[in-house]
């Protein structure tokens, strides 16, 4: 029987040799967070998740369990805290959290450690979090992967928004995550609920409390009609080649 990759099917023995083996470990940071009406609350924990997985295909690492709860949700990129079933922390306490399962994972022997952000409003706060863990545990490096998606050529933006980029700040429950649910999990895309929409207003700044035009009604920050499962396949690939390039230049494995 092939090892398993999820830490969390593992029993404490295969876990005690996966970290004797020195295998990295991938562990997803992502959100309980509407994703409109067409998308699951844990689309940004089922992502990544899928994307370290597709990576273990060419890299021999363990994926830890994922961070459910991410940062606050902002109306201009991710839709705003009203919407019903979003769950977030405040950053003290997602900071806590992440280097609380750092030092966990460093505990069980683990010394080479990715970190692999999916939400946006998560990004600001995983520095602190590693290095706050690595104070604790000098002997272990951690890789942080802030952002999910490579730098897309001219050739591949095209492919991937074949209508036009409306841009990364507008790419919520949109047209890649849609296109990556249709891969992963398309029993989970409500495809008969799918609505585009936008923001009212879309500034280049930001307000305390978030005026109302700011939040689409569904929650929807651009257009996942455009969204396929061909895009979906092609951004997993560039996920995973992406993760999987950082693993290998910065752990040699």
């Amino acid at each position: 029987m092939a090892a398993p990759r999820l830490l969390q099917e593992m029993t404490w023995p295969e876990a005690a040799e996966a970290a004797r083996a020195n295998k990295p470990v991938v562990i997803a940071i992502g959100s309980t967070e509407q994703h409109g009406p067409h998308l699951p609350l844990n689309t940004d924990v089922l992502l990544p998740v899928a994307v370290a997985l597709e990576a273990a295909k060419q890299v021999d690492l363990v994926v830890a369990p994922p961070v459910h709860f991410g940062a606050m949700s902002r109306a201009l990129s991710g839709g705003g805290e009203t919407f019903p079933g979003t769950l977030s922390l405040r950053a003290v306490t997602l900071i806590e959290t992440i280097r609380e399962v750092l030092g966990g994972l460093a505990r069980a022997g683990f010394r080479r450690v990715c970190v692999q952000n999916w939400h946006y409003e998560n990004s600001g706060f995983l520095w602190e979090a590693c290095d706050l863990a690595s104070a604790q545990h000098p002997d272990v490096r951690f890789l942080i992967l802030e952002n999910p998606f490579p730098v897309l050529t001219d050739d591949q933006l095209k492919q991937v928004f074949p209508k036009g980029f409306p841009g990364w700040d507008v790419e919520h429950a949109s047209i890649i995550e849609t296109s990556l649910m249709y891969v992963v999990r398309p029993d989970l895309v409500r495809k008969d609920r799918i609505v585009d929409d936008e923001a009212a207003r879309h500034p280049t700044w930001d307000m305390v409390p978030a005026p109302k035009e700011f939040i689409p009604k569904s929650g929807v920050l651009w257009h996942p009609s455009e969204a396929s499962e061909a895009i979906g396949r092609l951004v997993m690939k560039l996920c995973a080649d992406r993760l999987a390039e950082a693993l290998r230049t910065e752990f040699k494995v």
